[in-house]
């Protein structure tokens, strides 16, 4: 049974699409068969592992068409790692899903069609139809949350949608965790934000942070997951170490 994971969070800025693109990358580096799926209009997941936005077939099909979604997988450079592209067009598909039989579940319909060890979503950050897809297919949530003074703001908002989905389109959807991004040690800001997360979650806060990191940063830009660009790096042992978290909870 494929192990899915919606990477999401209702608040943009926080890493989100980082963190789906270098846990997919360092799951299929550890052996895991491992699918990335992009269903964020924006694209960055498609652009960050070097693939063009304007793919023919894209999950824009996919959604249209469950059994496209073998025609629309791209196996990347990185062995191990497949990918679900996205186009900017994704957009148009919250609203012509609007008047659609089964809109909440395309996505899901389609996974059934397909075998990984793990498939890993990067959501929109808002609550949609292309995030509700994911969510009634995922069987866990992670949530990446900056180590800001409004993280819990905005996570106590995403806790409530989970229990939402849990009592109407999905009820095996489970929070894997929250993992913090962009830490700055040097911020005594950070610690606190932690504190106050493991106040309220306890063992549902990730054993590992992720810091702010230049070489991080940069790897979009060179179309490559941070293991590919620089596996020497603060940021790629982050990810490498939420990977192994991940293999044992999920």
């Amino acid at each position: 049974m494929n192990k899915i994971i919606a990477v999401t969070n209702q608040k943009g800025g926080v890493g989100k699409t980082t963190t789906a693109i270098n846990l997919a990358a360092s799951l299929a580096k550890l052996g895991k068969s491992t699918l990335l799926i992009d269903i964020d209009p924006q694209a960055n997941a498609t652009s960050g592992l070097g693939l063009s936005k304007d793919r023919e077939v894209s999950i824009c099909e996919v959604i249209e068409t469950p059994e496209s979604i073998a025609s629309a997988m791209v196996e990347t450079e990185f062995s191990g790692l497949v990918i679900l592209p996205a186009r900017p067009d994704l957009a148009a598909m919250e609203v012509t899903l609007g008047t659609e039989d089964n809109r909440y579940f395309r996505l899901k319909e389609a996974l059934g069609l397909v075998s990984f060890d793990y498939i890993i979503i990067d959501c929109p950050p808002a609550l949609g139809l292309l995030t509700l897809n994911a969510l009634s297919a995922a069987n866990k949530i992670l949530v990446p949350v900056q180590s800001e003074y409004f993280a819990m703001e905005g996570l106590g908002q995403l806790l409530q949608t989970i229990q939402q989905i849990r009592k109407g389109l999905n009820p095996q959807l489970e929070l894997l965790g929250v993992v913090l991004t962009m830490l700055d040690r040097r911020n005594s800001l950070s610690g606190q934000v932690r504190s106050e997360l493991k106040k309220h979650l306890g063992d549902k806060v990730m054993g590992v942070t992720i810091p702010r990191n230049v070489r991080l940063a940069e790897a979009p830009s060179f179309g490559k997951p941070i293991s590919a660009y620089d596996k020497w790096s603060k940021g790629a042992k982050a990810y490498t170490k939420l990977a192994k978290i991940v293999a044992r909870a999920a």
